[in-house]
């Protein structure tokens, strides 16, 4: 009985063989075991409080556990001191620094007579596996993607320089086919996430009704056990894909262990077999990573008589939502304040946005993507504009300024005509000599805009006969139209006499005398 247990069925049969009347001598001949082992069985049957008939008719398994109560180690009083200290012991080594070592040094202070480290370590082990159960989980074609990138980097080699060009590998595999896609990207940020993303939603044909990321930054903006913040450019993607973000749980990865396991496989079956090429360019890393994976997913499993590629294609693929024509646009989001010229900055590409002057002061959400950015305000967008890149300009659209600054940024010779037409005939002449002379045309606007306050204030005919007036002295001036008005030479210059011609004499000489002199005075003598 030291030795290894006997089998259940060849220990019914040694009661049984008992039963007929054969010695111990006998059955350990006839089932070629032991006297002893005979001996012990049969004592063990004596002492059970069930009768020989009853133990016959249990199960191997049950009757085994009658027989062979199991480990004495797991009856020992230090078991069950351990077992009680185990939650703390788990707390406790979860800590920086704590270690197996440390946690059973303190644990022989605390109790002398306990187990030494070997028998600690292996019955920590134990009852740690024991607490903490995997469950099987059971997957539905097209119901879930997994996504992680690997821990292990992959790299290029720059042409010119012959610097390493180190990139993250984005990892993502459908649970119910194990069917894997892998693509090389720059970063983790959060560009080079979706763009891997939507790269992985093309290669596969369709969208999973749900996508379950591990916890980094690009994805969980703040990891929570029951209601995690989702990055909500991320759940713009879902939402245009219609999927659902389901993020497996904070220091959980058996939540996604299929994604876990097939990192380790592509760590072989990918980048073990690219070790030994170089590459000059991401495309190419891209390239020879795609041809691997297609390796991958082809290769026969070991224990299902087909490939991975060929359980999607026949029962996964059909169930994948259909991808939108229109491919995802990444989407940027900022909670800016209007400045006091009606414009928003831009910090990304130190650019400035106009939107409509009623909005100075407030707080407006703005949502713009690599053509375009739009800006909202009490749930309604207030202005659209062309994305621009320029640092440190204005984009401005005329109807977002007040009526002052609109006027301010229309002025411009043609826009004073065009107001003048509108005025009065007199007014026109006036503007389009004063814009005639050779002076630059921003000096002029002031008198502009101080001949049309005239213009409102006066009677519109004695204006334009002052604007007549000040055009035929060719004084293009707003101060001499307001004298004028202001002294009424409008009324002096209409009610002047009429020029007469001289009275005829022998005293008055005319043009002709004074043209007959000058010819004289210039004859040489």
């Amino acid at each position: 009985m030291a030795g290894k247990p006997r089998p259940m069925s060849q220990v019914k049969q040694l009661i049984r063989l008992h039963l007929q009347g054969n010695g111990k001598k006998t059955i350990a001949r006839e089932l070629g075991i032991s006297k002893n082992t005979v001996k012990q069985y049969l004592e063990k049957a004596a002492a059970d409080p069930l009768s020989i008939k009853e133990l016959l008719e249990l199960d191997d398994p049950v009757l085994e556990g009658r027989f062979h109560a199991g480990n004495p180690a797991y009856k020992d009083l230090r078991f069950e001191d351990l077992k009680r200290r185990l939650p703390y012991l788990e707390k406790e080594l979860e800590k920086v620094g704590v270690n197996k070592m440390l946690l059973w040094e303190e644990y022989k202070q605390a109790y002398p007579a306990g187990y030494g480290r070997t028998q600690f370590f292996f019955h920590f082990a134990q009852l740690s596996r024991a607490r903490k159960p995997s469950a099987v989980l059971t997957h539905k074609p097209g119901d879930k993607l997994y996504i992680d990138f690997s821990g292990k980097k992959v790299h290029y080699t720059d042409r010119e320089t012959g610097e390493m060009i180190v990139c993250e590998l984005f990892v993502a595999c459908l649970p119910f086919s194990d069917y894997a896609f892998c693509i090389a990207v720059p970063s983790q940020r959060l560009n080079d996430f979706i763009y891997a993303l939507i790269r992985c939603l093309e290669a596969l044909g369709g969208a999973a009704q749900a996508l379950v990321p591990d916890n980094m930054k690009t994805a969980v903006t703040r990891a929570d056990r029951y209601e995690p913040t989702i990055n909500q450019t991320l759940e713009d993607l879902a939402n245009h894909y219609q999927m659902t973000v389901v993020p497996a749980r904070p220091r959980k990865p058996k939540d996604k262990s299929l994604a876990e396991n097939q990192v380790k496989l592509i760590y072989t079956r990918v980048l073990a077999k690219l070790r030994n090429r170089q590459f000059f360019d991401l495309d190419s890393l891209n390239t020879a990573i795609t041809e691997k994976i297609r390796e991958h997913n082809q290769t026969r499993r070991q224990q299902k008589p087909y490939t991975r590629e060929e359980e999607f294609l026949a029962a996964e693929k059909d169930q994948l939502t259909p991808l939108p024509d229109k491919r995802f646009e990444l989407k940027y989001y900022a909670e800016l304040k209007v400045a006091q010229n009606g414009h928003v900055y831009l910090g990304r590409d130190k650019h400035y946005y106009s939107v409509p002057y009623t909005y100075i002061g407030s707080k407006v959400k703005v949502i713009y993507t690599r053509m375009l950015v739009r800006i909202y305000a009490q749930g309604k967008q207030i202005a659209l504009h062309q994305r621009n890149y320029a640092p440190g300009k204005y984009t401005s659209v005329k109807e977002h300024l007040c009526s002052q600054h609109q006027h301010y940024h229309n002025r411009s010779p043609a826009y004073y005509l065009d107001r003048a037409r509108h005025t009065c005939r007199e007014l026109y002449d006036l503007l389009e000599a004063l814009f005639g002379q050779n002076r630059y045309p921003e000096q002029l606007y002031n008198t502009c805009d101080g001949l049309f306050s005239l213009a409102r204030r006066s009677d519109p005919g004695r204006f334009a006969r002052a604007c007549q007036i000040a055009a035929e002295h060719r004084v293009y001036s707003y101060k001499f139209v307001q004298s004028i008005l202001e002294n009424n030479m409008t009324e002096l210059e209409q009610d002047r006499p009429m020029d007469h011609p001289l009275p005829g004499g022998s005293n008055v000489r005319g043009k002709d005398y004074y043209q007959q002199l000058t010819l004289t005075l210039k004859t040489p003598s």
